[in-house]
């Protein structure tokens, strides 16, 4: 009897070691199991994080790279576009001229029929295409020249055919202070900064369309430069009239060419343009 219990003591101590044994290995297994599991989760997070690392650097130099491109396209065009604009502003101004050549010619205010004689009176001139006097011609001269507007000062009431006849009619106007009316009107004057004024010597004086221009005009603080073709008188007094009457003008001395030589003063007004820095 003692023997069997011995044996079956032996028995169920036996059968309790390989239970504890059985528990240990599968303690031991799950514990490698979860290493690995956690191994696997660490390497699983580490390469989430690297990825997410790299996704939020790539976007970073993207935004750089577009920034740079807009701001050299920008920085160019402000660079280049005014300078158009100021070319463009430049060309304007200077296709218009502040100078202009104001000037009265007889053969421009006169009846003259259609087949008139030019070479029987030497106080018509074709000149450019057109018939013209000889201030006409100087006038042209002048603004050729220099680049200088034209304008005609013609009055509504033409003078007669011939030359007499002419400085008749202009005698009479002298001796009543006569104002002739005047066809066309100066009216972009504020664009001009000088102003050429010229015209014949009428019996030492200037024709009477002259004042109707000055009484019309305001050349205050403008630069007036006389010029006058004559027999021989010259400017007679008509430089202190043309002070006289606009007092608030810079007015020269100018240019005075005998009639007779109008059509070849070309070199004469280029010099005396050149003189005076408008040429």
């Amino acid at each position: 009897m003692k023997r069997w219990m011995s044996l079956l003591l032996a028995a169920v101590l036996a059968l309790s070691a390989a239970g504890c044994a059985g528990e240990q290995g599968e303690t031991e297994q799950a514990s490698a199991q979860a290493e690995q599991q956690t191994e696997e989760t660490g390497e699983t997070q580490q390469a989430a994080e690297s990825e997410q690392t790299e996704e939020t650097e790539q976007p970073a130099e993207e935004p750089a790279a577009d920034m740079e491109q807009p701001a050299e396209e920008s920085t160019e065009t402000e660079a280049e576009q005014p300078a158009e604009e100021t070319a463009e502003e430049s060309s304007e101004t200077g296709a218009q001229s502040n100078l202009l050549v104001a000037y009265f010619s007889y053969a421009e205010n006169a009846a003259l029929p259609d087949d008139v004689d030019a070479s029987a009176s030497a106080s018509i001139q074709p000149w450019n295409g057109t018939l013209t006097g000889n201030t006409g011609v100087v006038a042209a001269m002048i603004a050729q020249a220099s680049g200088a507007d034209l304008f005609s000062i013609r009055t509504v009431e033409q003078y007669p055919d011939t030359y007499n006849a002419t400085i008749d009619q202009g005698q009479q106007e002298q001796r009543e202070d006569g104002r002739p009316e005047l066809a066309a009107h100066l009216e972009n004057l504020d664009n001009y900064d000088t102003i050429f004024l010229g015209f014949p010597n009428w019996w030492g004086d200037m024709p009477m369309a002259l004042y109707s221009f000055l009484d019309e005009v305001d050349l205050s603080g403008k630069t007036v430069i006389p010029f006058v073709t004559s027999g021989g008188s010259g400017f007679s007094n008509t430089i202190r009239t043309i002070q006289e009457m606009e007092p608030q003008a810079d007015v020269q001395e100018g240019l005075s060419i005998g009639a007779s030589s109008a059509t070849g003063a070309q070199e004469q007004v280029e010099s005396w343009l050149s003189e005076l820095g408008l040429a």
